[in-house]
């Protein structure tokens, strides 16, 4: 299935195989490199899940466990082939995703070939899990002593009591030491099915044989996805205010407030930008609230903003340095409680829609970037592209509602960092 974009002179293939992998073909003609990733639906929030029968609540950090390992395999390491190649592999989890990629100039089907081997034939021994522990042990105790992790891990802990996105990705040194072979093969055969998967390549290549490899070495069994279980939803935040003590020289802060879930049939692309556009018309680094907070040192130019969804949940988060976080904390809450009320002035709104317009369609002409949107998006049923269309669709009264949202009671935490 081919998808058009007349207006952003772009173009999608699409193919869905008889094991319902995902693939999708985003074409770069005169881009020097081709970019593909291979992404599961699977991330630390999965934690918990109901599959063939049986429920299953794993330690955290099972996620990213399994991406560390992913790489390994019988006869040596996946990282070892990608560098005789002269590709640059890496892979990431997060709350909601766990991805393996590549970028290279020359040997693409090669490079694929490795990929797509090592994803789908997981290899897990006592021995080499054991020694896992001990290299994701360290990577989290340089998580644990860094303030802005902390500051992100105080915020989520704040607003969601029963949801798993509180629980850091990694877990914690305890979690992980009850991760065993059985665990990640279990947690493997019940995300890493091709129905839960997508491939994407941006750049230049046959997508053709692109399918065609992608069918050979990716398992024909795919079972079903079960159900997933993230606890009871509260609409209420869970603290009002999370404060932790490190080696700081200012204090840090991060706002967060706590947004109600996707609706049923919802685009999630469109609440992503509804949701992205208000943070910046809140306080964005051209915002009028910025300029006042920052000429008050009430925030720095470190401070930034972030909408995110997640499985049964959205939220938005605003922070950084701040000599008084209440203060900033106060006047926040306020501009929102205002444009809530008021709703907010016309040249604002379309001064920062343009603005961000722009943002999205840069994202176009980076590979790696635009093939991660993609994916997620992939996910949701839509593609990234999609985005020109739906800015269309949002008008200020949209944004007004969704900052009458953030405005209710017990909606807003305060994850504070203060020197110690």
């Amino acid at each position: 299935m081919s998808k058009v974009w007349t207006a952003l002179r772009e173009r999608a293939e699409e193919r869905t195989l008889d094991n319902g992998l995902r693939v999708c073909y985003l074409p770069k003609e005169g881009f020097g490199k081709t970019f593909a990733i291979l992404a599961t639906n699977f991330g630390s929030v999965d934690a918990s899940f109901t599959f063939e029968g049986t429920r299953y609540d794993t330690p955290a950090g099972v996620a990213h466990f399994l991406e560390h390992k992913m790489f390994e395999d019988e006869d040596g390491n996946a990282l070892q082939k990608f560098a005789r190649t002269g590709a640059s592999p890496n892979a990431f989890t997060s709350h909601t995703m766990t991805a393996y990629h590549f970028s290279c100039t020359e040997r693409f089907e090669e490079n694929l070939e490795i990929l797509l081997k090592f994803v789908f034939t997981p290899y897990f021994t006592e021995e080499n899990v054991a020694k896992e522990r001990g290299i994701i042990g360290q990577e989290i105790g340089m998580m644990d002593d860094t303030p802005g992790w902390q500051l992100f891990c105080g915020a989520l802990e704040g607003m969601y009591r029963n949801h798993p996105v509180r629980v850091p990705i990694a877990g914690s040194v305890e979690s992980i030491a009850r991760i065993t072979p059985d665990v990640l093969y279990t947690c493997h055969r019940a995300f890493y099915s091709p129905k839960n998967m997508v491939l994407i390549v941006c750049g230049t290549a046959d997508f053709d044989e692109v399918c065609r490899m992608a069918a050979q070495y990716s398992p024909a069994d795919a079972p079903e996805i079960g159900e997933r279980h993230y606890g009871e939803r509260r609409d209420a935040v869970s603290e009002l205010t999370v404060t932790r003590r490190m080696p700081v020289s200012r204090p840090q802060f991060m706002l967060g407030f706590k947004d109600v879930p996707l609706e049923a049939g919802e685009s999630r692309l469109r609440r992503k930008l509804l949701g992205e556009l208000a943070v910046r018309i809140l306080c964005g680094d051209t915002a009028p609230l910025y300029a006042e907070l920052y000429e008050k040192r009430l925030i720095g130019r470190d401070f930034d903003t972030d909408y995110t969804l997640i499985p049964e949940g959205a939220m938005a988060l605003l922070g950084g340095e701040s000599r008084d976080p209440e203060a900033a904390r106060a006047a926040i809450e306020g501009e929102t409680a205002r444009l809530a009320h008021e709703g907010v002035e016309k040249a604002l709104f379309d001064r920062m829609k343009k603005a961000m317009y722009g943002l999205y369609l840069r994202v176009l002409d980076v590979p790696e970037a635009y093939a991660r949107q993609e994916a997620t998006c992939l996910f949701a049923g839509e593609h990234y592209a999609d985005f020109a269309a739906l800015f269309d669709t949002i008008a200020p009264q949209d944004v007004q509602a969704v900052f009458a949202r953030w405005a209710q009671r017990d909606r807003s935490s305060m994850s504070v960092v203060l020197p110690q």
